[in-house]
Order: structure tokens, then C-alpha cells, then sequence
């Protein structure tokens, strides 16, 4: 919850309309294990995500991860190995989804977010992890194989391929301008798609991300914006529902406030302010010596 926190406050939160995982019961868990992890890797990672014995388990292969990637990075950085794994756990009908990593180094939280949205998952706690770190890009592959089998629903083969082209151009721009910045320049053109409606040309989609970036104080080269713009189009091919994405951003954003407004939250917070008193009072004392 805590890594919740420190998302919202970096406005990186955001969702997308998605199909309801009406055939599965709350509270059922599905694991995703990489094909090639060892024998004592899948036990500790395993025990490490507190699997239940009656878990659906689904293997996922260093082939698919290329199938899903090969167009949007390249095979050193997709590598040879499937290694990524990930629990899913079903939440009741309206909760959202949430997202916690572990020994993921390249693909952020508020990454996976994105992208499972787009891939039509809700309702849904999400723990991605590996035995060492990775950049994490492989375990979209597994969390939306597991999907399918589980609600015996089928992601159509280009939602498939604009989840994953998602979720790699948000973490290159992520490379460029910062992750959080990243995530909180998509969020921020989403939340406009929602209340404005989508653009009618690429003019006007340009000047919307170029006023999105000036907002945030985020520096755009002539490259991102561009690559925005077509990411931007692409997802109006998938025919979202912008009306729902800003729904979903007010759940979200309820969810938060309603933990902060928390003893648990005004605990962690108090944390957070302790923290940098002492790191500032740290730094005074050297420059006092």
C-alpha cells in the first residue's frame, strides 16, 4: 500500500475500461512462473508470493515473451530465458487493480498498470517478481496468458501487442525523462482524453501532450511527442471507452484519499516526514563540522 502512496503522489496512476472477471470468484489466485526458472527458484518464488496449494499455475516461455516483444525491443534485451513470474489474486467487483514488484528494474508499477488495463484485467492484486532482477518487461506475456485461461475469455491478438507496445515506449520514455515523469505525462493525456474526448487530428493530439508536458514541467524532444502521437492513435484503434478511463481515474484516486485520510496512512506519512528531517538535519551537521 505504502508503494501505492508514493504512486499517486507522482500522478501515476491510471486506468482503463475493462471486461470484469465475472467467471472467477474473489479471492482466487492464479501463478505465472518463467519456463525457465529452476526447480529451486519456482519453490522459493513460490513461497516467496504465499502461493495457496489449489493455485492455477500457467508456465510461460522464453518463445512467447519474444512473440509479444520482438517488435519493440530487441532480443538481447528480451534475452533467452523466461524468468519473470507473478501472482494474481481476484478483488471484488469495482476495487481496481493494484500492482507491487520485486526484482523488477525497468518496468514500473504504474507500467504494469497501464498496460493490464489496456489488456482488459481489473478488480485484481498483482505481485510481479523474479529471482534476481530483471527489467520486467517479460511479465506482461504471463499476467495476460493467465487472464485468459482463468475467465476462458480471449484478448484479441492486437490488444495483446498494444499492451506490450505500451508498456516498453512508456519505460524508454521513462529512460529519457524519468519513470515517474513517464507515467504521469500518460496519465495526464489520458485524464484529458476522458473529459474532452480524443482529439480529431494530430494537431490537436500534439498540442494536447505538448500542454500535458508544459503542466507537468516535463520536457518533450520532437521525437517523444511524435512517438506519443502514434501510440496515442493507436490506442483509439482499440476503440476505448474514454468515458469509463475517467470513471476508473476517480475510483483510484478515491482509494488513495481514503488511505491517507487512514491511521495507517497518516502513520506512513509521518514516516515519510521523519525521514527527510533526518536527512536534512544530517546534511546540516556536515557543513557544520
Amino acid at each position: 500500500m505504502k508503494k501505492l502512496i508514493l504512486s499517486l503522489l507522482s500522478i501515476c496512476l491510471f486506468l482503463f475500461p475493462t471486461t470484469s472477471l465475472a467467471d472467477t470468484a474473489v479471492g482466487d489466485v492464479m501463478i505465472t512462473l518463467g519456463n525457465d526458472l529452476t526447480e529451486q527458484q519456482k519453490h522459493d518464488l513460490l513461497k516467496e508470493m504465499n502461493a495457496p496449494e489449489k493455485a492455477q499455475i500457467v508456465t510461460v516461455t522464453n518463445e512467447e515473451e519474444h512473440q509479444y516483444l520482438g517488435k519493440y525491443i530487441s532480443k538481447a534485451q528480451i534475452g533467452t530465458r523466461a524468468i519473470s513470474s507473478s501472482k494474481i489474486t481476484i478483488e471484488e467487483k469495482g476495487s481496481g487493480l493494484e500492482v507491487k514488484t520485486n526484482h523488477i528494474n525497468w518496468v514500473t508499477d504504474e507500467m504494469y498498470l497501464n498496460a493490464l488495463m489496456t489488456a482488459g484485467v481489473k478488480d485484481a492484486s498483482i505481485y510481479v517478481t523474479a529471482p534476481f532482477d530483471v527489467s520486467g518487461t517479460a511479465a506482461l506475456t504471463g499476467l495476460m496468458k493467465a487472464y485468459e485461461i482463468s475467465t476462458d475469455e480471449t484478448i484479441p491478438e492486437e490488444v495483446k501487442q498494444m499492451a506490450n507496445k505500451e508498456l516498453v515506449e512508456t519505460a524508454k520514455l521513462g529512460d529519457k525523462i524519468g519513470p515517474e515523469n513517464a507515467s504521469a505525462l500518460m496519465a495526464k493525456v489520458k485524464e484529458q482524453i476522458a473529459e474532452n474526448g480524443f482529439p480529431q487530428n494530430d494537431q490537436e493530439l500534439k498540442e494536447m501532450i505538448q500542454q500535458a508536458a508544459k503542466d507537468l514541467n516535463i520536457t518533450l524532444s520532437d521525437d517523444d511527442i511524435n512517438n506519443l502521437i502514434v501510440l496515442f492513435n493507436d490506442l483509439m484503434d482499440l476503440n476505448i471507452d474514454w468515458n469509463q478511463v475517467g470513471d476508473q481515474l476517480s475510483k483510484a484516486k478515491d482509494k488513495i484519499s481514503k488511505f491517507l485520510q487512514s491511521e495507517e496512512g497518516q502513520n506512513f506519512l509521518q514516516q515519510l516526514q521523519d525521514f527527510f528531517k533526518s536527512l536534512w538535519e544530517a546534511i546540516v551537521s556536515i557543513f557544520q563540522k
